[in-house]
């Protein structure tokens, strides 16, 4: 074989290994995002008419990842509210021609909005009562849901690349905030997420799907830091608690970066 012969087919041989490694980077893949109000990009302030209470928006990070690639198709049906078995309903979207899917679930069903109502009006000790009944939940029913989830995500698209995406604390303890949840119960919050992680993280291995764990991502970034990257209680209410433009652009798009380029 002639030298740039073989420098060709060297070349040819790289890209094609690189491809291969890297099937979200291609060009030809179509991406469908799937979740909650996390990922449909509640709270950012900024939402496509046509989602109605859904509230997707340009500012979530499954937008600004499919704006920032090449890509031939970008779907995200992620909805405020969904619990695992609307995210089932979700995976009409998907076919055998998607080829990247993006999934984040978990936090409805295990009652994120009842915990924050409860630590919002009750005690300490209600609040840690109600954290450790949403940790039991993500123990030990959550898992059997999460696998229903992602086998009927794979049986829609056997070839696809699947990345599931895990939730940010929620609050940096001890924090500069005087005044609102004391420490003891934004702990307790915090321990809850920790909780879904290590439930979401564990069925998402078992699926052979990747994982974003986000919580490195927003460390300093939580409500009570310098720099919050979620809203606190804010308008509109359902806002409250989720990530804002920052907590996208700034905290799940990189740490999704990580995983899929």
């Amino acid at each position: 074989m002639r030298p740039a012969h073989f420098l060709a087919s060297v070349v040819t041989t790289a890209a094609a290994v690189i491809a291969l490694a890297n099937p979200a980077s291609a060009a030809s893949v179509n991406y469908v995002a799937l979740g909650d109000s996390y990922a449909s990009g509640l709270g950012t302030g900024s939402y496509d008419s046509s989602s109605g209470s859904c509230k997707r928006g340009p500012l979530a990070y499954p937008a600004l990842w499919a704006a920032s690639h090449s890509v031939a198709s970008f779907r995200s049906v992620a909805c405020s509210g969904a619990r695992t078995g609307d995210v089932v309903n979700q995976a009409a979207a998907l076919s055998s021609s998607t080829g990247l899917i993006t999934v984040q679930v978990g936090g409805n069903d295990a009652g994120f909005t009842d915990v924050i109502t409860t630590c919002t009006l009750g005690s300490d000790e209600d609040c840690a009562n109600r954290v450790d009944e949403s940790k039991d939940y993500a123990a030990n029913t959550l898992p059997g849901l999460l696998d229903n989830v992602y086998g009927t995500i794979r049986s829609k698209s056997p070839s696809a690349r699947v990345v599931v995406v895990g939730y940010p604390h929620i609050y940096q303890v001890p924090g500069s905030c005087g005044v609102g949840l004391s420490d003891t119960k934004r702990a307790a919050i915090n321990s809850g997420s920790d909780a879904l992680h290590n439930a979401i993280s564990a069925r998402a291995a078992a699926a052979g799907f990747g994982y974003v764990d986000v919580r490195g991502a927003f460390a300093g970034h939580e409500i009570c830091s310098s720099n919050w990257w979620l809203n606190s209680l804010s308008w509109p209410v359902d806002e409250s608690y989720h990530p804002n433009k920052a907590g996208h652009q700034s905290g799940f798009l990189p740490a999704l970066r990580t995983v899929i380029g």
